[in-house]
């Protein structure tokens, strides 16, 4: 059977596109795979063969690389680098020391293509350097500042120019350090402005120079997230010359009555666009080259013509009211609005103007400043800030302010709303497999979908990763109803989103989970209700796929619970909290081993046990340094066990999350830990569960297989319970199955109990495994147990779990 497994195990090794060598101490060519021949035959034009060293496959130059890292190999152990072949291709290379009856033989390298991934490196980098570019090069004056004390963060050339500072005397000192505000009143009503909108344009300030000149600026600003950080997007424009041609067109007026010559040469050299025209019908009486070049009219098309006959409106009741206010105010400032070119392009322009006589006829003096780049710019900002980039649709910044508002047709009509947060299930594996091309095309296609089924008062917004949320205006003025239109628009959405795509040519099938929470005759800010639908899309993921639940105040109380308790789980490791207990396992012989079982020696609590902390390691990541710790700490005890006659023997069974027996590094970590513990590899076992069985089968046999090459040994938990294939668990090196305690439980009175037990062990008879049942407590559940042919037993019967000096003092007569 392990000539079966060896086989099994050549044979992955050769279909895999990585590519495996391993040479032997004097760096002699032992054995290698297809991928590395293919790679030195396209390379090189040389075929690998064994018993040649570097300087028979490369180049010298290249030869001379490999000799130093196997060295490092044999005297420092596992470690990873990286290679770059004659056609530019970089490979990243695990060198890890081949251990045999106790000595290094030889040096195992495994290769891998990691060409694209720092191509897609490089692009991201570019990309950044686009933005910087974009942002340096800028001919408007833009800031980032901190928001909460106005720390400068960055700003471009632009900036420095105006202000007339240099860049590091700007950069990490604050606004009011400075004295940039003329008016440090000023700047809180900004932050005031921007803490209730997130974004405000066109505010007037007084700015201070470096050299303490005070100027005039027209500011406009968005609220945007860096690293968690609330910052200010600052865009400034320089009022100090407008402010001064405003004030020389007042001048103008009368220069127009006392001095033609001093009028005309102002009027014409503007750089604004300037006209006049009759106020009761919009003829032109005169106008500058600057409107002209703005509108791109001849004079003659001009003059003599009203604004309505060249088409330059493009609403005649945004005239209506300009004149509206003149005739009331007699001039405005700084009115932003649409005008119409020649051509029929729509751009803005920013119209202030004044009301003079001529010759005893009404007339509107107006200047004009094309602000179309301006605007776009403020687009682009506030889209940056509010919207996501890939489906354009609303981010969680916009959402959160649309939970702010109020639903209802008139004032004091409050109506239901309802948020529905869901993410995509098993978004992750698609990336994986397919690529993030591939996913960023499920993401667009899923918001063309969402969006498809909710009405146009309605907001569809993505909040980051796989999550969406949709939130749902004027359901009513009662709960249950609300509820239930609610529970309709999800149903649809699970209709909508399990519809297979095509995606990179490949066919597709999506589902994702439904949390909801219906709010508006409570009061809840937009965060408490974005928790509650968190919170219950939390519960229906754990219902499984397409799962819809409703957010109720239990959960909220659970939640509160999980947070006080994910915290002093953040700390429990530095502080020592942790420590192994060990329930024996015994034969026929007597104790053959134990199983260690994490506790958590909880300050306030008191001593917890798995249950109560291990699925909260899981979701949030802990249960990677706790299971370390667990497998460091066991490995520890062999070690100590084997300096002792009577304890040499023992065997540690050690569980092993699924989390953690996936990760990438999971096999090195093990064989590290055996190594920096001195720990006997034959008397570790490890722990797994059928649930992590069911996913990514090949990898799993892979770790295994190469694990148990060094003598560790595989129990596979809970047996039974869950949904092996016989197809592949043969295929697995295992070398023990473990009766689940549930069917021990029952093994006397229920039939079918017995009968899953019995099954079990002619299973691993036939596998040639061995078996042992956990959760016997009585000595007729051992009884009958051995009378199944099952020897081995881990139970109350034998053993509480003790700590180490409990153990050792009940089982090896030691304190």
């Amino acid at each position: 059977m392990r000539n079966h497994a060896e086989a099994k195990l050549l044979a992955l090794i050769e279909s895999t596109e990585d590519l495996i060598w391993s040479v032997d101490r004097d760096y002699r060519l032992n054995t290698f795979n297809r991928a590395l021949e293919r790679a030195f035959e396209i390379s090189y034009g040389i075929r690998p063969a064994a018993g040649m060293l570097p300087e028979d496959l490369l180049p010298p130059e290249k030869a001379a690389i490999f000799p130093p890292l196997y060295e490092r190999a044999l005297a420092e152990g596992p470690f990873r680098t990286e290679y770059i072949t004659r056609d530019g291709r970089t490979i990243e290379m695990a060198f890890n020391p081949i251990v045999a009856g106790g000595e290094k033989t030889g040096i195992s390298v495994f290769g891998k293509d990691i060409t694209e991934r720092k191509l897609a490196e490089a692009k991201l980098r570019d990309s950044e350097a686009r933005y910087r570019t974009a942002f340096q090069t800028s001919i408007d004056p833009f800031c980032l500042t901190r928001l909460s004390d106005g720390e400068f963060i960055d700003v471009n050339r632009a900036f420095l120019e105006v202000m007339g500072y240099a860049r590091d005397e700007l950069v990490g000192h604050s606004t009011l350090e400075l004295g940039i505000w003329a008016d440090p009143h000023e700047r809180q009503n900004a932050v005031e402005a921007l803490r209730k909108n997130s974004a405000f344009r066109d505010m007037e300030a007084r700015f201070r120079k470096k050299n303490g000149n005070i100027m005039s600026v027209m500011l406009s600003a968005s609220v945007i997230e860096i690293e968690g950080v609330s910052c200010l997007l600052g865009y400034l424009r320089d009022l100090t010359d407008a402010k001064a041609a405003a004030l020389k067109l007042e001048k103008a007026q009368e220069a127009i009555r006392t001095n033609e010559a001093r009028y005309r040469t102002v009027f014409q050299t503007s750089q604004d666009g300037i006209a006049i025209s009759r106020l009761d019908d919009g003829r032109y009486i005169d106008v500058n080259q600057a409107f002209l070049r703005m509108l791109n009219f001849e004079r003659d098309e001009v003059i003599g013509r009203t604004s309505q006959e060249i088409g330059a409106w493009t609403d005649l009741r945004i005239r209506q009211e300009i004149v509206e206010v003149l005739l009331r105010d007699s001039s405005f400032r700084n009115l932003t609005i649409p005008y119409r070119r020649k051509s029929g392009e729509i751009f803005w322009m920013q119209l202030s103007a004044s009301v003079i006589e001529i010759d005893g006829v009404s007339c509107i003096l107006s200047v004009t400043r094309d602000t179309s780049e301006i605007r776009a710019a403020e687009q682009r900002i506030k889209d940056l800030a509010f919207y996501d980039q890939l489906t354009h649709l609303p981010n969680r910044r916009l959402l959160l302010d649309r939970l702010e508002g109020t639903s209802g047709t008139v004032a004091g009509d409050l109506r239901e709303r309802a948020l529905l947060f869901l993410d995509l299930d098993e978004f992750t594996k698609l990336n994986d497999t397919l690529g993030h091309q591939a996913g960023d095309l499920l993401l667009h296609e899923v918001a063309r979908r969402l969006t498809a089924c909710v009405r146009g008062a309605d907001t569809v917004a993505r909040c980051g990763g796989d999550e969406f949320a949709v939130l749902l205006e004027g359901l009513g003025r009662i709960p249950e109803p609300a509820a239930t239109q609610a529970q309709i628009v999800a149903a649809n959405i699970v209709a909508a989103v399990r519809q297979p795509y095509l995606l990179a040519g490949h066919e597709y099938h999506c589902h994702c989970s439904i949390g909801i929470t219906v709010f508006g005759s409570e009061p809840a800010s937009p965060h408490q209700v974005l928790q509650q639908a968190e919170l219950a899309l939390h519960q229906a993921k754990n219902e499984g796929h397409n799962a819809t639940r409703f957010f109720a105040p239990h959960l909220q109380a659970a939640a509160d619970a999980r947070a006080a308790i994910e915290q002093d789980l953040h700390q429990a490791l530095n502080r020592k909290q942790f420590l192994l207990y060990y329930q024996p396992q015994v034969g026929p012989a007597g104790l053959i081993g134990a199983e260690a079982l994490i506790r958590w020696n909880h300050p306030a609590r008191g001593l917890l046990a798995p249950d109560e902390f291990i699925p909260l390691a899981e979701e949030t990541g802990l249960i990677l340094p706790i299971g370390e710790w667990v497998l460091e700490t066991a490995c520890r005890q062999i070690a100590a066990w084997a300096h002792r006659r009577q304890t040499a023997h023992l065997a540690l069974a050690v569980n092993i999350s699924a989390r953690q027996f996936r990760q990438p590094e999971f096999v090195d970590q093990v064989l590290a830990v055996l190594y920096r513990t001195g720990a006997n590899p034959g008397n570790l076992k490890l722990e797994l569960t059928e649930s992590m069985l069911l996913e990514e089968v090949e990898d799993v046999i892979a770790k295994m297989s190469v694990l148990k090459s060094h003598r560790l040994g595989f129990s596979l938990d809970d047996f039974g319970t869950g949904y092996s294939s016989l197809s592949y668990l043969k295929r697995l090196p295992l070398d023990q199955l473990k009766i689940d305690r549930a069917f021990v439980r029952d093994i006397l009175v229920d039939v079918t109990s017995g009968a899953i037990a019995q099954t079990i062990v002619s299973l691993s008879r036939a596998m040639g495994l061995s078996v042992i049942a956990e959760g016997v407590e009585t000595e007729e559940q051992r009884v009958f147990l051995a009378a199944l042919g099952c020897h081995e037993f881990q139970g109350y019967l034998f053993g509480r779990p003790l700590p180490l000096e409990g153990f050792e003092r009940l089982w090896l007569g030691s304190a």
